[in-house]
């Protein structure tokens, strides 16, 4: 699974007048391989997803093969460019050729069903009973359930054992803790902490946790709580703690900081063990992100990718489009997703089991079970303080205002006043 933070606001922004537009025509689609849209014999559906890389591509394919087998039907994978994924759903809708299963980034979920071009998963009896509640909020709109995401991802702290110990500093729980532990951990060549803080959707997506478990909302930005977690990144670059580059690097870039050495802690996910697992002479360790105060725990931003089933002429179609979605997200393939993908798996009870066989995915599946989805409060509007938020963090960091005027902009961006 890449990083959950791929889409650009922009992209959303532009968007979002056009999925309006089309809303008339995206509910239905033409005849395609297998049925013909008054129903008959279902032999093949199709599905579209983002899975370009060629190993992801292959797993998801294997998955749906199999549960296209368990249900009767061949199921047909198209994957495409992740930037591509809307435009190209926004011109299925248009000709009316949606595919039967279609996956999307969560956060951009809510804008697609509210063209009316999803089927609710209600009428196909799949609900999300045993699922973390942030997940199922993200595979939501307006109270009814559109998509199930087999497995997810957040933030956590990723910190170098052998730094931490070197320097006799313990790893940090409270951002006190993390000032301490960054300006210790500081020496030549090597800053204490390192976080994504550019100028897309991956700078909101970190900065999020540290907003969140202050109490701070996107609803109102230009808060003190908001102002003092802005802060606090501020603090950590001013002091030295951190470098000044995080204002362009990407979730990437952090952590090639951290394989070289260069930050002895970074805030990142868990799709980067299995390059931290090839180097055998690095001992790293995971932790929750800090929080404001000892006993607090973290609210951190979910991730992750929900499978959906566009609405169709042949139900019949779409009944065996659920089915497969239902099998995706049945707890053996959420597990075997969970290890393949190094995420977390959606049910609660299957998270436990994947931490069990996997130590070092314990604080990700801690903090999934009480992460927040990006659209919760703001749904379709989510891009518009997504983007104040990264303006105002680039703001901050570079000098050119203090956290409380950067929010009081973002507030502005946010609302158009």
């Amino acid at each position: 699974m890449t990083s959950p933070a791929r889409s650009s606001a922009r992209r959303i922004a532009a968007l979002l007048t056009g999925l309006l537009l089309l809303a008339p025509a995206a509910t239905g689609c033409g005849d395609r391989t297998g049925s013909g849209p008054s129903g008959g014999e279902v032999t093949a559906i199709t599905a579209l997803d983002y899975y370009t890389d060629q190993a992801e591509h292959a797993q998801w394919g294997d998955l749906l093969t199999a549960c296209g087998r368990t249900v009767g039907v061949r199921v047909e994978q198209t994957s495409v460019p992740g930037a591509s994924l809307v435009p190209k759903v926004l011109q299925q809708a248009s000709s009316r050729t949606l595919p039967d299963l279609l996956m999307l980034d969560n956060p951009d979920l809510q804008q697609i069903a509210r063209t009316g071009a999803l089927a609710p998963l209600d009428g196909y009896g799949i609900d999300a009973d045993g699922f973390a509640p942030g997940i199922a909020s993200a595979g939501s709109y307006q109270g009814k359930l559109y998509g199930l995401a087999p497995n997810v991802s957040t933030v956590a702290l990723i910190y170098n054992k052998d730094m931490l110990a070197e320097a006799g500093v313990a790893v940090p729980r409270t951002w006190d803790e993390l000032k301490a532990a960054a300006a210790t951990l500081t020496r030549p060549g090597r800053y204490g902490m390192a976080v994504d803080a550019n100028a897309t959707f991956e700078g909101t997506w970190q900065f999020l946790p540290f907003l969140w478990s202050n109490g701070g909302d996107e609803r109102q930005l230009d808060t003190p709580q908001a102002a003092q977690a802005l802060q606090l990144w501020v603090d950590l670059v001013n002091s030295g703690s951190m470098s000044k580059s995080v204002l362009n690097w990407t979730q990437a870039d952090v952590h090639d900081q951290f394989v070289a050495g260069r930050t002895a802690m970074m805030i990142n996910g868990p799709w980067r063990i299995p390059a931290l697992e090839q180097d055998a002479d690095l001992h790293w360790g995971v932790a929750p992100v800090p929080v404001p105060r000892l006993g607090q725990s973290p609210v951190t931003p979910l991730g992750g990718e929900v499978w959906t089933v566009p609405q169709n002429p042949s139900k019949a179609r779409q009944q065996k489009a659920a089915q497969v979605l239902a099998c995706l997200n049945s707890p053996s393939n959420m597990l075997t997703l969970a290890q393949e993908h190094h995420t977390v798996p959606s049910r609660t009870a299957v998270a436990a089991q994947h931490v069990e066989a996997n130590p070092s995915m314990a604080a990700f599946a801690q903090s999934v079970a009480v992460a927040r989805a990006r659209t919760s409060e703001l749904g379709v509007e989510w891009p518009k303080a997504a983007t104040g938020i990264y303006t105002a963090i680039q703001s901050a960091l570079t000098g050119e205002q203090t956290p409380e005027e950067a929010l009081s902009h973002a507030q502005q961006t946010a609302t158009g006043r």
